[in-house]
């Protein structure tokens, strides 16, 4: 399985995506207007760590819910995801047995050799 979840409008998305190409075979899952699904937020946690590996602190959400002054556990973290697509930190390649998460430089680079060897 070769997947990318990413926010369509999000530049660092768009050029990540860019980086990464060819994209054929890769399904690209848009984010927002798809939302994510209990069972793709599992999948992703299979291949990490915690759902705070897949969480996004960068979100505007975060700051604004008081969320930054809380002690959160790995099931708030999960239902944080759930509810709203900004707290996956993005994007999220996945490829088979392997994941990677955000736009840091070794994210990218790893995931542009998963893909295309």
């Amino acid at each position: 399985m070769k997947k990318i979840y990413h926010l369509e409008t999000c530049k660092t998305c768009q050029k990540i995506l860019k980086a990464l190409e060819p994209l054929d075979g890769i399904e690209l899952r848009e984010i927002k207007s798809k939302g994510v699904t209990e069972n793709e937020l599992e999948e992703m946690r299979a291949l990490t760590a915690s759902y705070e590996d897949l969480f996004s602190r960068r979100a505007m959400l975060f700051r604004q819910r008081g969320l930054n002054n809380q002690e959160l556990g790995d099931l708030d973290f999960k239902n944080l995801i759930l509810e709203h697509y900004t707290f996956l930190k993005r994007p999220v390649v996945v490829v088979d047995d392997k994941i990677f998460i955000g736009n840091a430089k070794k994210q990218v680079e790893g995931a542009k050799t998963a893909l295309h060897g």
